[in-house]
């Protein structure tokens, strides 16, 4: 592999500066154009431990997740054992009869009224993120107070528990009308463990670690592993821990399909190194070529809103007004203009909360990973990444 500042030596730089700083404990990253890798590991994988990062350090990878999850669902959507089109109450029951959530104000103060589902949630709308599922932590809004009332989060329950509880809570938004980032991608790693009769890390393994030889992706590293995850450090300006956004991987009794996966730098760029050649790496295909154009397709309805979550996403939304659309699983960029960040039509990427970043740029035969724990940092370095490599291609 050939040192980062063989090709991209700005963006090497700027991730030794921000080391130095202290505004981020350590990076790995791995850049790959034209055929050859470019990497660069610095700073700590703890700095509490003066621990150095090094190429085979884990990384919680958040919602990354989803990509996976959503490839995974591809696979059994080539082999016919998984349509968009149904209702996802095919497989789950409880979600037969949805109501949805309005807001609505009363003299003593705002109540959330239900009124019924317009139509069934489609597979389709948990690849594309219209379901009307969300997040708790987004706002106060009564939706989001109501998720956190229902302990979306807690570790002490099941993916049938969940389950239970996301038919019981109103909907944020009618099914299909609107693009809200939440727990879709959860339901359809839960809806795959049914069809396939097993566990989403059985499927992780048996469909995309193990055939691309990603010997740290995974949602429970085993304990000879443990040592080696990189931790995020104090924020500098607050002092507080920042919250990664992804569970203790010993303590929660249901797996996420929405955000559990942790994985090395090396096996990211395996992965993105796989979707850049279309779905295949070193002879092994992991999905098909045209199911791959069709995943980084925009899915998103022309006349599509965008829920409260689109502030938390900054550079990253599927917004006309960004260039960027949202296909099965990936965001992608649809035109050059509206973006504060360079790329070009056709890349498509996503990014976790917690730090960890990558893009597949097809025009340019590249694809780039970032793989840090600063969850403070994470939209500047983003930013960073993308103009630094994007303005040294000649």
């Amino acid at each position: 592999m050939e040192p980062l500042s063989s090709a991209f030596p700005r963006f090497e730089d700027l991730l030794s500066a921000a080391i130095e700083s202290g505004e981020i404990p350590g990076a790995s990253t791995i850049v790959t154009w034209k055929g050859v890798d470019y990497g660069w590991h610095g700073g700590y994988r703890d700095r509490g431990e003066a621990s150095s990062m090094r190429e085979d350090t884990i990384f919680r990878i958040a919602s990354i997740t989803k990509t996976v999850t959503s490839i995974i669902a591809m696979h059994f959507v080539e082999r016919g054992k998984l349509s968009l089109g149904e209702p996802v109450s095919r497989y789950f029951p409880q979600f037969e009869n949805l109501s949805v959530g309005v807001e609505t104000e009363t003299p003593s103060g705002r109540v959330l009224k239900r009124v019924p589902a317009e139509r069934p949630v489609l597979v389709h709308d948990l690849l594309r993120h219209t379901s009307g599922l969300t997040y708790g932590q987004f706002s106060d809004a009564l939706i989001h107070k109501e998720y956190r009332e229902f302990g979306m989060s807690d570790f002490d329950q099941t993916s049938g528990d969940l389950l239970d509880k996301l038919a019981e809570l109103p909907l944020a938004y009618q099914p299909g009308s609107t693009f809200e980032y939440g727990m879709s991608t959860d339901v359809l790693g839960w809806l795959l463990e049914l069809i396939a009769d097993r566990s989403l890390d059985d499927l992780v393994q048996e469909i995309v670690a193990g055939p691309l030889s990603l010997e740290t992706m995974g949602f429970w590293p085993t304990p000879d592993k443990i040592e080696r995850i990189a931790q995020t450090q104090p924020d500098p300006v607050t002092g507080e821990i920042p919250v990664f956004g992804s569970r203790n991987f010993y303590e929660a009794g249901w797996v996420s399909g929405g955000h559990g996966l942790f994985a090395s730098a090396a096996d990211i760029s395996r992965y993105a190194r796989m979707l850049l050649a279309g779905g295949e790496l070193d002879g092994t295909r992991i999905i098909g070529r045209k199911t791959l154009e069709w995943m980084t397709s925009d899915h998103l309805p022309r006349d599509v809103k965008f829920g409260l979550c689109l502030e938390n996403l900054g550079a990253l939304a599927p917004t006309p007004e960004m260039g960027q659309g949202f296909g099965l699983g990936f965001a992608l960029r649809n035109r050059i203009g509206g973006n504060v960040l360079p790329g070009s039509v056709g890349d498509f990427f996503w990014a976790g909360i917690s730090g960890c970043y990558f893009w597949i740029d097809p025009a340019e035969d590249l694809c780039a990973v970032l793989m840090m724990q600063a969850p403070p940092q994470r939209d500047v370095m983003r930013s960073s990444m993308r103009q630094a490599i994007y303005g040294h291609i000649a």
